[in-house]
């Protein structure tokens, strides 16, 4: 069998990882990465099964990479910015680079199972509004985690003649 294809018995024999999310306990799911199975790397696709009342992540959002889910099975609530929007099987959330912040709860009585995909840049940045933290991601150096209200914008020198 080729290694570029999944058999559904293969995913569903596919243990996953359990993880939590570093600034929230509280979004605890399973993760199936199947692009990382498959040797994918320019962007991650994962079978995500979110237990009921957990989250999928901390509320947050990419300045340079999209995203995007599509609910295989169960229900949840998606929160975008301030609106929250009931999700079920066969919905799609996209979640655009710069777009406002996000993450989805699973408010149903089953697993939440949903096809998560994002990009893989060799950069990015994340705001956790809700932490008051951003998140910076290079290719190659450690990620650093600091405080929103310590960021400094300096202002570059100009050259004069």
């Amino acid at each position: 069998m080729s290694s570029s294809i999944l058999k559904k018995s293969d995913i569903e024999a596919e243990e996953g990882v359990l993880k939590s999310h570093f600034l929230n306990k509280g979004a605890q799911r399973v993760d199936k990465s199947l692009g990382d199975l498959t040797g994918l790397t320019g962007f991650g696709i994962h079978l995500i099964e979110v237990p009921v009342g957990k989250e999928s992540t901390e509320l947050h959002m990419h300045y340079f990479e999209d995203e995007c889910t599509y609910v295989v099975s169960g229900n949840g609530t998606v929160i975008i910015g301030e609106e929250k929007h009931n999700v079920s099987a066969g919905d799609f959330i996209a979640y655009p680079k710069g777009g406002e912040a996000h993450t989805m709860i699973n408010t149903g009585e089953e697993v939440l199972k949903c096809l998560v995909v994002g990009e893989r840049l060799a950069h990015d940045v994340v705001d956790y509004a809700n932490k008051g933290k951003r998140f910076y991601r290079y290719q190659g150096q450690p990620s650093n985690l600091i405080d929103i209200s310590a960021i400094e914008t300096p202002v570059a020198s100009v050259k004069t003649k």
